[in-house]
């Protein structure tokens, strides 16, 4: 089975060539730059599984390149693992609140740093087995599989239906906006305007009959998935 990609991005050449040995020999695909500016199109454009990211880099340094990764929707789900130097615990705390998931000072043990990586994707792995099923009253929505189920009985929804359903189910009693479910449904696909929102809407409630009303509408401001679940 492939393991997860990894991106290094470290302006130390020996740090880079340590890692890339050692992950390349426990089965990791490996990207590698030595900017901060290299690393966040790498990681824009190749989308790997986890980064490893040092904090001193020339240019734009560690601290600034997590806070893009973070914010940027190509990659802020990214798990992010920091390399420090020793006694910068203010950059470690900084670190780990614009986002990363762990780190580690530098001279480290490769055996300490790859048993954490292993931390990190069993947990995410967990996340996705937890959040991948969602059930609510009688409604089950397995992400996975695309599947929709009331009262054990499959209920076929597009693809587009599929995600708003999901979304809202995610979110019960939370009230979104059309660009709020454009955002959170399609990740703000540009071809998706705000109307169709309202179309799939009325696609989905058909389809649901006697639970229709599970998707409620908030006069002026959009739709919520009702708390009072089937």
């Amino acid at each position: 089975m492939p393991k997860e990609t990894i991106l290094i991005i470290d302006d130390e050449k020996d740090i880079l060539k340590l890692l890339q040995y050692n992950l390349e020999k426990e089965g990791y695909p490996v990207l590698t730059a030595q900017t901060g500016e290299t690393g966040l199109e790498l990681a824009k454009s190749k989308k790997p599984d986890l980064v490893i990211l040092d904090i001193m880099l020339p240019g734009m340094d560690g601290l600034e390149v997590c806070k893009l990764l973070r914010t940027t929707s190509q990659t802020k789900n990214i798990p992010i693992f920091m390399l420090t130097a020793k006694n910068t615990e203010v950059d470690q705390v900084v670190g780990l609140e614009l986002g990363a998931s762990d780190y580690i000072a530098k001279p480290f043990s490769v055996k300490v740093l790859l048993a954490r990586l292993k931390n990190i994707f069993r947990a995410k792995t967990n996340q996705k087995e937890e959040t991948a099923v969602l059930k609510a009253g009688d409604f089950v929505i397995d992400k996975e599989k695309l599947h929709f189920t009331v009262k054990g009985k499959p209920v076929p929804l597009t693809k587009l239906e599929f995600r708003i359903l999901s979304f809202l189910m995610e979110n019960p009693g939370r009230v979104f906006s059309r660009d709020k479910l454009l955002s959170g449904a399609w990740g703000g696909e540009a071809f998706v305007i705000d109307r169709t929102v309202d179309v799939h809407v009325r696609s989905i409630r058909k389809k649901l009959g006697k639970y229709r009303d599970m998707i409620e509408t908030v006069r002026g401001t959009g739709y919520r998935f009702s708390e009072k679940a089937g």
